[in-house]
């Protein structure tokens, strides 16, 4: 059976939908940079995605080619995640999507190098005609944060926000938002497939200890 990191890692993606501290370690990601409202038809979040689901089943199928990555053991590609900001605040202004900064992003077992990255890049680009320099191969560093599941819209998380710093403030937690440390997001749910009112997304921020 394939191994799925959503079951056997619940405490980073399947948390209750109501807010915790949580220390989430080092993890290798595949992502692309962008900007502007990311449900613009055929925007550059839209282009995005497509070009990291590329590269995600390429190392997923590698398998299945002459190329070897040392260590490899079958697995379900791990969900989509985001990080996102606006420049010149701290947190997300939902009536201001063409001002996003984010970060679409797909983690990658821990056995998958730069090496073996570089090899999927050329590989999906030979395989499907398409340019993926777009996409890089990151290790972000996350540490202490607070976390909760949101149900429902997406334009609906600021008040899920504000229990969860709320919740940090209460437990002796600043909530800590840098360049470095962003407004993170988990999509469990496929917004194509699901009612609003059914969407699953893990929504994370990182903390400091109050000074």
């Amino acid at each position: 059976m394939a191994f799925d990191y959503k079951k056997e890692y619940k405490e980073y993606y399947l948390p209750k939908n109501k807010p915790e501290i949580v220390d989430i370690p080092p993890m290798s990601f595949i992502a692309v940079r962008g900007k502007g409202d990311p449900n613009e038809e055929g925007g550059e979040y839209k282009e995005a995605l497509e070009l990291l689901y590329g590269i995600a089943y390429t190392i997923k199928m590698s398998r299945k080619t002459d190329y070897r990555i040392e260590g490899y053991f079958d697995y379900v590609v791990p969900p989509l995640e985001g990080l996102w900001e606006q420049k010149g605040r701290v947190g997300i202004d939902y009536s201001r999507k063409s001002d996003l900064v984010w970060t679409a992003m797909i983690r990658v077992p821990d056995f998958v190098t730069k090496k073996d990255f570089e090899w999927a890049v050329a590989q999906a680009a030979e395989k499907k005609k398409r340019d993926f320099s777009k996409v890089e191969f990151i290790t972000y560093e996350e540490g202490l944060c607070v976390q909760c599941m949101h149900l429902g819209p997406y334009d609906d998380e600021p008040a899920t926000v504000a229990l969860m710093d709320d919740f940090a403030a209460d437990s002796g937690y600043d909530t800590d938002i840098t360049e470095k440390r962003q407004h993170h997001e988990i999509y469990l749910s496929d917004p194509r497939k699901t009612a609003p009112e059914k969407l699953k997304t893990v929504i994370r921020h990182p903390v400091k200890k109050q000074s």
